[in-house]
């Protein structure tokens, strides 16, 4: 870990993923660095185990890199961020989003929000569901719109791969969480709660409240 972690240019690629997730493109641009050098760099990385890929369910041609969970704990956190409010992004604001907002209400005193790109008529069934077998308080308030919610000062976290593709540079952190909706059952909704969990256990610790 320690020699593939020799390059500066590979530290600030996983200072960079230590939040969330970003395609080789996005990489690339935030770096300045052709994409030759950035493969090379990235293999490195993910030889030595500390990078992953998932392919975008948007944009099939895509994928993204995250940091494996606990490969660089030991280095320490990223540097930290400030935010008035988090608001959680999904397509339809009916499973993961909502999944989400509550639980950073449990982790964090920064407030929370959801909203979806094109929201759907309510929330899944299947979210309610995965709530209740985790004790998780879930508000049930109806889908709405990213245009009515949003609001200046908000950190805009998409935990959707098409809802990132869409909003852009709207999102400041990106987290690839596979859609439990179309499999719709238990085991899928409770591996999309356990690894909202676990970025937010992540993340919550490193935000503070903005003024």
């Amino acid at each position: 870990m320690h020699a593939a972690l020799a390059d500066l240019a590979r530290l600030r690629i996983t200072d960079l993923l230590a939040d969330g997730d970003a395609s080789p493109s996005e990489l690339a641009a935030v770096l300045a660095m052709p994409s030759n050098l950035l493969a090379h760099h990235l293999r490195v990385l993910e030889e030595a185990g500390l990078v992953m890929r998932r392919r975008s369910e948007g944009d099939r041609r895509r994928t993204y890199l995250h940091l494996v969970p606990g490969a660089v704990d030991a280095l320490g956190g990223s540097p930290a961020r400030a935010a008035r409010r988090v608001l959680f992004v999904c397509t339809a604001n009916s499973a993961r989003s909502h999944l989400a907002a509550a639980l950073w209400r449990q982790a964090s005193a920064v407030p929370a929000a959801s909203a979806g790109t094109h929201p759907a008529a309510a929330i899944d069934p299947g979210a309610i569901a995965a709530a209740g077998r985790h004790q998780l308080p879930l508000r049930r308030i109806r889908p709405r719109p990213m245009s009515d919610v949003q609001e200046d000062g908000d950190l805009v976290i998409t935990v959707c791969d098409r809802a990132h593709e869409e909003i852009g540079e709207l999102g400041a952190v990106h987290w690839s969480v596979p859609d439990p909706v179309p499999a719709g059952d238990d085991a899928s909704f409770d591996a999309a709660l356990e690894e909202l969990a676990r970025r937010v256990s992540v993340l919550a610790p490193r935000l503070a409240a903005a003024s």
